[in-house]
Order: C-alpha cells, then sequence, then structure tokens
C-alpha cells in the first residue's frame, strides 16, 4: 500500500504519470480524506482527473485517524495536515508514503518510514519500460518547473533516466 500525500499526487497528476503508475503498482494507491480535500480545491489542469480515478475507486480514500496523531507529526515535524494525515495513515497501515515535501521526508526518515518520490516513481517508470527515456527526460523537465527541487536532485534523476550516462549541461 501507498499512501500519498497532495504534492506528489499533483505532481504526478501534471506530468501524465499518475494514471500510468496506479495501472502498474500492484498494491493499494490510498489519500487520507484531508488529501482528497486539498487536491479537489485546487483549479488546475489536474483536477478533473484526479477526481475520476478517486471517483472510480483506483484511488482509494481513508478516513481521518484520530487527531492527536496528525497534530503531533504537524507541530514535531513542520507539516501540513494532509502530510500528517499520509503519515498517520502509514504509521498505521505499515504501508509507504508517497511524499515530495522536505518536512515529510525527513519525519518518514525519523520515524523509519518508506518514502517515495514522483522523481523516484518517474525514474522507475523508465526502468520498468513503461516509458521511453526522451519522454522521462521531457516528464522530468516539467517536474522541474513545476516542483520544487534542487538542481542536483534534477541532474541525478537526469543522469539516472539516461542511464548513468553524464549530462554534458552539468558542467556549465
Amino acid at each position: 500500500m501507498i499512501v500519498f500525500d497532495s504534492s506528489t499526487l499533483i505532481l504526478l497528476a501534471k506530468i501524465d504519470v499518475l494514471e500510468l503508475f496506479i495501472s502498474d503498482y500492484g498494491g493499494q494507491v490510498v489519500i487520507p480524506e484531508k488529501v482528497r480535500e486539498e487536491v479537489l480545491m485546487k483549479d488546475g489542469d489536474e483536477t478533473p482527473g484526479l477526481y475520476a480515478l478517486i471517483k472510480d475507486a483506483r484511488i482509494g480514500v481513508l478516513r481521518a485517524s484520530d487527531g492527536k496523531l496528525p497534530q503531533k507529526l504537524m507541530d514535531d515535524f513542520n507539516i501540513d495536515s494532509g502530510e500528517a494525515e499520509a503519515i498517520a495513515a502509514a504509521l498505521k497501515k505499515r504501508a509507504t508514503v508517497a511524499t515530495d515535501d522536505r518536512n515529510a521526508i525527513r519525519a518518514c526518515k525519523f520515524l523509519k518510514i518508506d518514502f517515495i518520490t514522483a522523481i523516484a516513481i518517474l525514474i522507475r517508470a523508465v526502468e520498468k519500460g513503461l516509458i521511453d527515456k526522451s519522454e522521462a527526460i521531457f516528464k522530468l523537465e516539467k517536474l522541474a518547473d513545476v516542483g520544487r527541487y534542487k538542481k542536483t536532485i534534477i541532474v541525478d534523476a537526469r543522469r539516472h533516466i539516461k542511464g548513468g550516462i553524464p549530462d554534458v549541461s552539468e558542467n556549465s
């Protein structure tokens, strides 16, 4: 089971990889109620697609856990309620968290919860042959535009996608 927070869900939807991931993933993809509220409140191009995936139960929605653990996670790790509910659900269900939020990643590391990012999902899609390298590079550049990634993360991801071949623009 993978529990998504809103940032990673939206990022994957923006680069048209979310549905591909869900179709290929053998486990259950879920979001907490708070994440559902967050993604459906946004007015973006990806909202209708997210709504359809939730409506068709391709993305399950988990009921909110008791408010104490998410609130403690918010206080301890300086994360928003969607990330806190995703981490709380992952703790309860022994699931992986899909997050690109820096503080949520730190919380997962501290709590020893497995996590995955949108970039890791994109790289894995290439490794599994679900998308070709040139399409993945295009999607990575789009992620670089819409996400808040350090340049070194994008450079490293590009290297992974290209199969370990250094990018000549890295030396510029």
